[in-house]
């Protein structure tokens, strides 16, 4: 006799209080914010089976403190507080793997996407017709119009970069409001970077045309209180992203800032060699030493504020990690050397043995930083 205790009947979802939709709402300073928002969910989701999800990157301002008051007050509320780790990419991504609805929105938290949207892009998924609606600024009845002209141009060039780069067919693929069946993004998940802001453009282009798609238009509003989190940094992310999925994801979004910054260290190098010889007199050695000791420390500096801006070293631990850095550049400069030789010996192609010992010298830098430098605590 089998005593195996079997499944019962599936218990409907609102038969058991389980939600509908989960609405996801990354934060970083947002504490003016968050309340408001909330009372805006409870106001448009009358019907609906929801609960919100806050993923907060361990905010100065005490974001989550807010959070957990309302949670305290209304168990649809959820609060999760990230430590050591930030980006708005990572943050959807936990909050949807930490959801239980069949569906789940992303929503900013600055009060600028329209919340009363929420219900129409539930009942699209719920025709099951459709995987994924994205909110639009660039279809008919949408709007961009509380852009300044600066951030206007410089979406509308990633948005035509996306399109004809990737071939992304959606109009608003940089739009940062949408709503998605969750068995389908969690199909998607070990695919995504959990780096940047653009996660919406990640999702569509890891998904390849794939996912059953429609957009609705809404009227980006302004900000309410508190900064943008968008600056100089978020146009790089864009381009890494872009060059990521061109590779099928072969190589990380990371590794490509890793590169792209090693690549500006060689400039630098450069033109430390050229003032310490040309300014200076120095001996070639010491020019050569003061050029390598320049574009490290560049190296780090510029790793430090974008490619691991997510695990940022702040106080003492800069010291510490940049002269883990200095220990680790200086092994891969072996490293590079090394390969480089080889590869000259068997074939005496010049190019060919730089190239390969340069590769080498990146992979290796890359690895150990992870692992010493910058590894996650």
């Amino acid at each position: 006799m089998n005593d195996a205790i079997k499944p019962g009947p599936e218990i409907p979802m609102q038969a058991a209080g389980l939600p509908q939709l989960s609405v996801i709402v990354p934060t970083f300073n947002e504490r003016d914010n968050v309340t408001v928002l909330y009372r805006r969910l409870q106001a448009t989701l009358t019907g609906i089976p929801w609960e919100v999800v806050f993923v907060d990157d361990n905010s100065p301002d005490g974001t989550w403190e807010v959070v957990r008051g309302l949670a305290r007050r209304d168990s649809r509320v959820r609060c999760i507080r990230r430590i050591g780790r930030r980006g708005l990419s990572g943050a959807c991504i936990e909050g949807i793997l930490a959801s239980s609805a069949p569906y789940a929105a992303v929503i900013d938290a600055d009060l600028q996407h329209d919340e009363t949207q929420l219900p129409a892009m539930v009942a699209l998924l719920a025709s099951g017709e459709v995987e994924l609606v994205v909110g639009s600024r660039y279809i008919e009845g949408g709007s961009a119009d509380s852009f300044n002209k600066q951030r206007a141009g410089a979406s509308a060039l990633a948005t035509e970069v996306a399109r004809r780069v990737l071939r992304v067919e959606i109009k608003d693929p940089m739009s940062g409001f949408f709503m998605i069946r969750r068995d389908r993004f969690e199909q998607l998940a070990p695919q995504l970077s959990t780096q940047g802001f653009k996660i919406l453009l990640d999702i569509v282009a890891t998904a390849h045309g794939e996912l059953r798609t429609v957009e609705i238009p809404y009227a980006f509003g302004a900000r309410q209180h508190g900064e943008s989190k968008l600056d100089s940094m978020v146009a790089l992310d864009f381009l890494g992203l872009v060059l990521a999925k061109l590779t099928n994801d072969i190589i990380s979004l990371r590794f490509i800032l890793f590169g792209m910054v090693g690549a500006t260290g060689l400039v630098v190098h450069l033109a430390t060699l050229f003032v310490a010889l040309e300014w200076f007199n120095a001996p070639f050695p010491e020019a050569q030493a003061a050029g390598a000791l320049v574009a490290m420390t560049s190296n780090f500096i510029l790793n430090n504020f974008l490619t691991y801006r997510d695990q940022r070293l702040k106080g003492f631990a800069i010291l510490r990690g940049l002269l883990l850095f200095y220990l680790v550049c200086s092994v891969g400069l072996f490293a590079n050397v090394g390969v480089a030789f080889s590869v000259y010996d068997s074939e005496p192609i010049w190019w060919l043995a730089g190239a390969a010992g340069a590769l080498m010298g990146v992979v290796w830098n890359y690895a150990m930083s992870g692992l010493f430098v910058w590894r996650k605590r």
